[in-house]
Formats: structure tokens, sequence, C-alpha cells
């Protein structure tokens, strides 16, 4: 049977429900999702190629293909993109600049060293988001940024930063779509601190400097991100959760919610809608934790479902603005990111399709038997024929059929790079 009869089968089985199809896929189509560009390379960025990954990060695996400059990680995102349905984005890291072979300390950045990202991004219809790269670096080393005791190594990371927002913003006026300047530190303790306070009080300082420059909000949003541990910053996190929602709240920026940085038993979707009954937006860094914060492939799992749900079934679409955020070195890097990116886009259609106004009714109604027997009912719907109707909608491979395209790239490109 076709995909198209597949589909129309399928919209009779969900009219009855109240859900029209081909409104939840044109929402679906229209949502961007922020795909980062530091799974192609291993975050290792064209700043210094040879350089250490520092900041607590770790990429495991040495599968054969990594991209070794830009043109690469271009053309391979390309590839990608064309098996993965939907409105995108590509979010940078600051070491992803384009210097054209000359040393730029992290200070000095500036929209002339991502200018050929942005007529890259015009041509393929994309919009491009920014992240400060304050790790894998000297000043780094001893493992604080933003929170340094000294005033020297911290005011060469508060530039950085003000410098990236200034980028970011460049990026949202050029191409039409608001960039999200999403700041994360590794900044913390290995061992016991004594005065936790004080270095927190240098970070909240730090920020109160930072954002005294202004940015157009039409162009440029601020996400800060926190993390409940990191490797080499086991005992105390400076940017914790609560640090952060205290930072978010005072300068009326976004908070990013990454789901490998909380507890394990911690879950993002849970907090999306206490975050928004207090600040203006979230930033999502979609990955998979695996016992820690291990970047594993995002899956199409339960809590990817509660998420994109979460964001439907609170009318939250125009508040959280989705990206994703892992990296493995295990298995071919491009199929990382079309099963990710594919599972991120199949997760927020699963949201789309559900029947939230019934649901929604029966919960008012204080039915909470039909609430539960129609939330058990829907996973057998036929969720995949709408799934392939989207794909073959947006022109890219239905099924599993982008594998063998992979694999013959994987041939003909990847183990051609020695």
């Amino acid at each position: 049977m076709s995909v198209e009869r597949r589909y129309t089968e399928a919209k009779e089985v969900y009219a009855k429900l109240g859900v029209d199809l081909d409104a939840a896929i044109a929402s679906v189509a229209e949502t961007p999702v922020s795909i980062h560009c530091w799974q192609g390379d291993d975050v290792t960025g064209f700043e210094s190629p040879d350089g250490d990954l520092t900041g607590g990060i770790q990429t495991t695996g040495n599968y054969p293909g990594k991209a070794r400059n830009i043109d690469e990680l271009r053309r391979d995102f390309e590839f990608a993109a064309g098996m993965i349905p939907g409105k995108k984005k590509v979010s940078l890291h600051a070491i992803y600049l384009d210097a054209q072979g000359k040393k730029v300390e992290r200070n000095e950045i500036g929209c002339e060293h991502f200018a050929s990202w942005v007529q890259w991004a015009k041509e393929k219809g994309l919009g491009l988001d920014f992240n400060p790269t304050c790790f894998s670096h000297p000043l780094s080393a001893d493992g604080f940024t933003l929170s340094n005791s000294d005033p020297a190594v911290r005011k060469f990371w508060i530039d950085h930063v003000i410098a990236s927002r200034k980028i970011s913003e460049y990026f949202g006026r050029e191409l039409g779509m608001t960039s999200i300047n999403n700041i994360w530190i590794p900044d913390g303790f290995k061992d016991i601190p004594v005065n936790r306070a004080k270095t927190r009080q240098i970070l909240a300082e730090a920020y109160d400097e930072i954002f005294r420059v202004k940015t157009d909000d039409r162009y440029n949003l601020d996400a800060v991100e926190s993390k409940v541990f990191g490797i080499g910053a086991e005992s105390a996190t400076i940017g914790s959760h609560e640090f952060y929602m205290g930072c978010a709240m005072k300068h009326n920026v976004l908070l990013t919610l990454d789901t490998g940085h909380f507890h394990p038993t911690e879950v993002v979707s849970d907090k999306i809608s206490s975050v928004l009954t207090y600040l203006p937006g979230v930033m999502l860094h979609v990955s998979r934790p695996v016992r820690w914060d291990s970047d594993h492939v995002v899956i199409f799992d339960d809590e990817l479902k509660a998420i994109a749900s979460e964001i439907k079934r609170g009318g939250f679409e125009k508040r959280v603005n989705i990206g994703l955020d892992f990296f493995d070195a295990s298995i071919n890097r491009i199929a990382c990111w079309a099963i990710g990116s594919r599972n991120m886009q199949k997760a927020l259609l699963w949201a789309a399709v559900e029947p939230v106004a019934m649901l929604q009714k029966f919960e008012a109604e204080g039915d909470f038997t039909s609430r539960l027997a129609y939330l058990e009912e829907i996973k057998t719907l036929p969720f995949g024929d709408v799934w392939d109707y989207y794909c073959a909608s947006q022109n890219v491979p239905v099924g599993d059929s982008w594998i063998a395209d992979m694999k013959k790239y994987e041939k003909d490109v990847l183990l051609m790079r020695k």
C-alpha cells in the first residue's frame, strides 16, 4: 500500500479523536530544530585542530571520516540535512570560526570570522545559533572561566562572551531568524570547596557586566545553561540549576535545560512548565544521558516524547527553542545527525497528533479513567504511517531508505579521508 493511501486511512482514524493530521504536519514542518555542528568533528573546531578537548567533555570512538575542515563539515551537514525533515538551524561554537588560517584570540572574535557561515546558511535556507566556547583553552585549564578569581582571566572570558553575543545578533539580523546565544561554562571544584559562595558571587558579577551590553532581542536571545556536575568538577558546579534560574530571572534571559545536566531521576519534561511560569522562554539541549551526561545519540524514547508533548500540551511552541547536543565518534557521525534529528522531529510529530483537547477535557472534568485509557490507546494508532507521509512530503527518505544513501556517502566520501 502506498504512503499516501496509508496516510489517508490514518487521517480517518485520528479524525475520530478530533485530530487534523494535515494541520499537525504543517505545524511541525515550521518548528525549527537547531542541530549542533560539533557532532561532525568531535567538538574539535577549527581554532586549533590539534588542541585537547577539556572542560569535562569527552568524545569516545574513532570512526573513520571525521570532518577535518569547514568545507568537509558543511558538506557532511548538507548530506545529513537531506535526510532530516522540517525547518533547520545550525548551532555553532566559537571555535568553528573561519579565520582564513590566522590566529584569532577568543576575546577578539568578530562577525567577519563567521561571514562565510552566514553566506552558506543563506544559500541553504538555514538559521544559525551560537555558543561561546569556554573550554579547550589555556585560560580555562584551571577549571574556571567567568568565575575565575584572577580579574585578567575573568575579563578575557567576559569579553569573549560579549563578542559571542554580538556575533549571534549578526546571525539573526542577516538571516531573519532569531539566533540563540547559549552560555555554558565548565567552572567548578573537583574536591570540596569551603567558599563556593564567593565563587558564585564572582560569577554573578561577571554576568552583570556581560548583560550590561545590550543586544537587539529581535535578532539575539541569550540563554544560560546549568549542569549538576562535570568531570573535574564533581564536588561543586558554580553554575548550578538554582544559580541560573536566578540569573535568568534577574536578566530576563532564557534558561537552557539540557537533558543530561540533572540528577538521573530528574526529567526535563517536568521542568518546562515550571520554568515558563516565570521566565520568557527556554532553550532545550536534547541529548540522551546514559547514567550521566554522556551525550548519546537521541532516540525515540519516552522522555523525548514527553518533552515534545509538554511543549504541545502547554501551548509553548513559541517559547521553547529546541536544540540538539550529542556527539558520538563510535559510529558514523552523519548517521548520528540523521538518527537524532529525525527522532526529534518524530517526537514533535507524535506530540502534534495527540488528541490534546480531548485528553485535557477529561482531566478538567476529573475523568482520570478516560484520560489514562486513551493515553494508552493512542500508543497503537497508525503513527508510523503519519511519520512516513511527513517525510515524503518533506522530500526526505521514507523509512530505512536513508541508510543505504548514508552508507554510499561513507564509502565514496568519508572513507577517502586519511
